[in-house]
């Protein structure tokens, strides 16, 4: 049975692949700070889920479940060092980190404390007990002020627009060192959008949601003209259990005098992961109107500091590399966060 790390398991993205991965038969250890970022009840749910008995969290103790567990932060080098020693991983899959452009503007240390320092702890400890894969987390938001659709992992992510999408671009060029250095064979996956049940508060389908149950206005940023590549987390969590045995190795047709930054000739990769059909936020809206049945009252507003006009990903790298595209349409997984919202908070 092989073993794999899954960061942030209490997350919303990793609750998912950690379930995935339990039923593929992988022997599954979560690690997550549960931080009060957003409700900290959401995350001790999905962890009840994976079989954790949260009253018996404590900082530094493993636990035992369907997935085990250990509450820690990136941060602590010497715990995440030991853990390492301990378990002697297999596979690394780092989804844990600050999530959210709109706070990195107004709280940028915690982005680098977790983000950046946090990242290079889980890298020094692949290189002091190596790991056959590790896989971690990028984002749509390293592409910034880039307006060349769709984007392409070869496109142009110097000019971020907010340190939280810096501090993603900073990853990828980390794992890229670490690749180079000592071999540890490193995929970075670029997230677009993501949506579907178990997800975060914070998300603009969430809030949607919320207001429109409960008859309240929805503010729409952008006057309601931005598109989205909107991923659904059945399908993300598909495609990082698909990457993670096919570890990258080293390129021997890697050209240094004509490079691009999705190649190299270290055991390195990067690859978007969309739906490969971006829709209008408007489209986005009615389909949750569908799902509710219910007509939402709009409040029709400018773009927020660091958000983009569009987003639209090219994965024609990576289905070809994983055999696998995008299946859940807009509607669909609409309905099925609609279905897990309403059980959930015990809506008729």
């Amino acid at each position: 049975m092989q073993k794999v790390l899954v960061t942030g398991n209490a997350g919303f993205i990793g609750h998912h692949l950690a379930m995935l991965l339990l039923g593929l038969n992988y022997k599954v250890i979560g690690l997550d700070i549960i931080n009060d970022y957003y409700d900290v009840d959401l995350k001790k749910k999905r962890l009840e889920i994976q079989g954790i008995n949260v009253e018996d969290i404590e900082y530094g103790k493993y636990l035992n479940g369907k997935v085990d567990f250990i509450q820690l932060k990136l941060e602590d080098a010497d715990g995440i060092l030991k853990l390492f020693k301990e378990q002697q991983f297999d596979y690394v899959v780092n989804l844990a980190a600050q999530a959210g452009v709109r706070y990195s503007i107004e709280n940028p240390r915690i982005y680098m404390d977790s983000n950046v320092y946090g990242f290079f702890n889980i890298l020094e400890a692949c290189r002091a007990y190596p790991v056959k894969h590790l896989v971690y987390a990028s984002s749509s938001s390293v592409y910034g002020l880039n307006e060349d659709l769709p984007f392409k992992t070869t496109s142009c992510t110097d000019h971020p627009m907010a340190l939280y999408g810096a501090t993603k671009k900073t990853n990828e060029i980390m794992a890229h060192s670490y690749s180079h250095l000592y071999g540890i064979p490193t995929t970075g996956l670029r997230f677009f959008t993501v949506y579907g049940p178990w997800g975060r508060p914070d998300m603009a389908l969430f809030l949607f949601a919320d207001a429109i149950l409960k008859d309240r206005t929805i503010d729409i940023f952008g006057e309601g003209k931005m598109t989205r590549d909107f991923t659904y987390v059945g399908d993300i969590a598909k495609v990082i259990s698909l990457v993670l045995e096919k570890a990258p190795k080293r390129n021997t047709d890697f050209d240094p005098k004509n490079p691009t930054p999705d190649k190299s000739s270290a055991p390195y990769g990067l690859y978007n992961i969309g739906n490969n059909s971006p829709i209008g936020l408007m489209d986005y809206i009615k389909a949750l109107e569908v799902a509710l049945g219910k007509e939402s009252k709009k409040n029709y507003l400018g773009m927020q500091p660091g958000d983009v006009k569009s987003t639209s990903a090219d994965i024609d790298s990576l289905s070809e590399f994983v055999g696998y595209r995008p299946q859940v349409s807009i509607q669909e997984g609409v309905n099925n966060f609609i279905d897990w919202f309403k059980e959930y908070y015990k809506i008729e």
